[in-house]
């Protein structure tokens, strides 16, 4: 059920899809990147993609500040990194547990 009153719509210019669609067609980043770095849902950028793919959008002549580049390739690796310490600290926080099940049968055992 949505929400009451009115629904606000956003519209966005061509050369904004454009350069979205063109940022997440670098190598190494990823289309759910781009999307939350703009502020949009995935879906909508897949939509876009589509559009460029089938000529309702131009992408050729769009310039892609290379910094936004940096930044969406150093955000990916950051994410990947997060992932990796949090497993690892899942994995650490839950071993005491079982050292000290194995240290108590080790001890007691006859």
């Amino acid at each position: 059920m949505g929400k009451p009153g009115a629904r606000t719509v956003y519209r966005y210019s061509d050369e904004f899809k454009a350069t979205a669609v063109r940022l997440s067609a670098l190598p190494g980043v990823l289309v759910r990147d781009v999307a939350e770095s703009l502020c949009i849902h995935p879906f909508m950028l897949s939509k876009w993609r589509k559009q460029a793919r089938e000529g309702a959008i131009v992408t050729k002549g769009v310039e892609i500040d290379r910094e936004v580049a940096a930044e969406l390739k150093e955000l990916r690796k950051l994410k990947k990194e997060y992932e990796r310490l949090k497993l690892e600290h899942e994995l650490l926080k839950n071993r005491p547990r079982a050292w000290s099940r194995s240290f108590w049968v080790e001890t007691h055992s006859v």
